[in-house]
């Protein structure tokens, strides 16, 4: 196939109802070879884009393009496979379409690729469940090696080493590809350049996924800047982009610090089992520990009459605070492990105790409890009224919605009208506003786009309570905790003091790459200031004196803000004033983030050139 020619070509495509559409005017050239990752929020049509590609949809407006003699896979987010086929005749309909010499030759990678993804061959597809169906759909899009491979969430349902897996048979891959995914690691490995689908408009990164925050960030900055020239709705939409994607990815470097210091705190505990005894029986009476086990074992009856050990002999102490990530191959015994340390399962031997007054709630990652016909105020408070109480904390229901990103205007809308990844967030919304102390994720990640993942982040590094999180998300996970624990099989579990990085080091036998506070490109540092050996220049030393004072302003300002909006009568009194507060408060919150990481970066600074000047 000529190298000049796209493989796929959409010019001037346009998608969705009359009044709102997806995309309008949209050009896109893939072309044999690239490798790129298209972003963008929940909603904002990546899915239906790729079903463009893949010609599973027609276009309302513009022209679609294949080169002749290219074959395209595509794998859809949700695969509804036929009932009656075999799991093996399904995934061998990849090779249809192929040269008979050329399928006879790929046919035998069938019985790996399904050995790989843990499927049976002889199931019917009726029986499979929906990460079965989402595995075995990924096999047939990669049995066939088509020119052009369009994946929608291929990471999704699926373990880490299957993840592991998958990004080195995609590495091998010379076709085109294209991938939706939430998964950064899996982006920075994969992705060499990245279409960004926002509001209707692609933009095009011709530089790998790492680059995509800074730059993602800048035409935000940019947005800004021009935003007196905007009508009221798209200034409002700007409002969501600044906050979306500057705040939100912008390094963070103060939850850095305190992730570090967790990990410590949690390293020393770990290590001085004399002492850590001691401190449990003191810590269950002042109410700090949350579990402590001892030598937990649980098995299960396999049909030949044998035990299927899942936990043999495991002992941990997790204090109030603490966040442990659960990870391991599916099947290995990650849920049995949770359910075990929750008191929900009792274990066969061992002993296992739960601090006092212990209040555990659990995300459904199913949506089982969200009613379609009900609107998102309902869904928060079911019983009526304006106002919700989170934490402690009065709210107004509008007010909170917008802390999940939700717009004031989506608040009477039901909740069929939202995607996969909105009824996600609005379930977040639910889980965090009920009284709890120890928080069960079992993979919460799961169709959350980026944004709403860098929220998540957010509010978890703001739970005061404990944190278990079950995920295959290794980047959510290096962000988050503490400590992981691997479920590796055969019942060996063990603890690693920090995130899924370390322990992977520790696997490998290999040093821990250093941790960074976000996903960003690394630009030259700049001139040092001429000022004397061990000092930071007047100007700031002066910024540095100056910013406590400016810190305690803002944090004020924020909470004066955060004291009117939770009036619930005044949504209902001024809407327009409402709205006012509620864009003050994210300004100032912005405000406040900067000058935080300002000062550290400036205490970082003097510390650095004060222990320079010493040596």
């Amino acid at each position: 196939m000529a190298a000049s020619q796209p493989l796929i070509a959409l010019q001037e495509a346009a998608l969705g109802a009359p009044g709102r559409p997806l995309f309008q005017g949209l050009s896109l050239r893939l072309q044999a070879g690239e490798r790129l990752c298209l972003v963008g929020r929940n909603g904002c049509g990546k899915s239906s884009l790729l079903r463009v590609l893949a010609g599973e949809v027609a276009l309302d407006g513009g022209t679609r393009q294949l080169q002749a003699g290219a074959r395209i896979a595509y794998l859809p987010q949700d695969p509804a496979p036929d009932a009656a086929l075999s799991v093996e005749d399904y995934v061998a309909g990849g090779l249809e379409g192929l040269d008979p010499a050329e399928a006879q030759r790929l046919a035998p990678h069938a019985a790996a690729l399904l050995e790989e993804l843990g499927l049976d061959a002889e199931r019917r597809c009726g029986t499979l469940s929906g990460g079965e169906g989402r595995r075995a759909a990924l096999a047939r899009a990669l049995l066939g090696k088509p020119d052009v491979l369009l994946l929608d969430e291929p990471t999704n349902h699926l373990d880490l080493p299957t993840i592991e897996w998958l990004e080195r048979e995609l590495e091998r891959f010379r076709g085109a590809l294209l991938l939706v995914s939430h998964d950064r690691r899996f982006l920075e490995r994969l992705a060499r350049a990245v279409l960004w689908l926002d509001r209707g408009r692609l933009r095009r990164l011709d530089k790998p996924f790492a680059a995509y925050d800074d730059w993602a960030e800048e035409i935000a900055a940019q947005e800004a800047e021009a935003k007196h020239k905007l009508d009221r709705r798209i200034v409002r939409e700007e409002r969501w982009l600044a906050r979306g994607v500057t705040a939100r990815r912008r390094r963070n470097q103060g939850r850095l610090a305190r992730l570090q210091e967790l990990r410590q705190t949690r390293a020393e505990w770990l290590s001085a089992p004399g002492r850590a005894a001691l401190e449990s029986a003191a810590a269950a009476r002042g109410g700090s520990l949350v579990i402590e086990a001892e030598a937990l074992s649980k098995s299960f009856e396999q049909e030949d009459g044998g035990a299927l050990p899942i936990v043999r002999d495991f002992s941990t102490r997790i204090r109030r605070g603490d966040r442990i990530g659960v990870i391991g191959p599916n099947g290995a015994g990650k849920t049995t492990l949770v359910r075990l340390m929750t008191g929900a399962l009792a274990p066969d031997s061992g002993r296992l105790r739960h601090g006092e007054g212990l209040e555990i709630v659990t995300f459904d990652q199913r949506r089982e409890s969200l009613d379609p016909e009900a609107t998102l105020w309902q869904s928060l408070v079911p019983g009526g009224g304006d106002s919700i109480m989170v934490r402690g904390r009065q709210r107004h229901v509008v007010g909170y919605l917008r802390d999940f990103l939700f717009d004031e205007g989506q608040a009477r809308q039901p909740v069929r009208s939202l995607s996969g990844g909105e009824k996600s967030r609005l379930l977040l919304a639910r889980l965090f506003a009920r009284p709890s102390n120890l928080l069960v994720m079992d993979e919460p990640t799961n169709d959350l786009d980026m944004e709403t993942l860098d929220l998540l982040v957010e509010v978890l590094d703001g739970y005061e309570g404990t944190l278990l999180l079950v995920s295959h998300d290794r980047d959510f996970l290096d962000r988050l905790v503490g400590s992981v624990i691997a479920v590796e099989g055969g019942g060996r579990i063990a603890e690693h003091v920090g995130g899924y990085r370390d322990y992977e080091a520790k696997r490998r036998g290999a040093e821990p790459k250093p941790e960074r506070a976000a996903k960003r490109v690394e630009r030259p540092a700049p001139a040092k200031p001429r000022s004397a050996p061990g000092k930071l220049s007047y100007k700031d030393a002066r910024a540095l004196d100056a910013l406590p004072d400016e810190i305690a302003r803002l944090e004020a300002e924020a909470a004066a803000l955060e004291a009117k909006l939770a009036d619930p009568d005044l949504y209902r009194r001024d809407p327009a004033a409402f709205a006012e507060a509620g864009t003050a408060l994210e300004r100032t919150r912005e405000a406040l983030s900067s000058a935080e990481e300002r000062w550290l970066e400036l205490e970082s600074r003097r510390e650095a050139l004060a222990a320079g000047g010493a040596s």
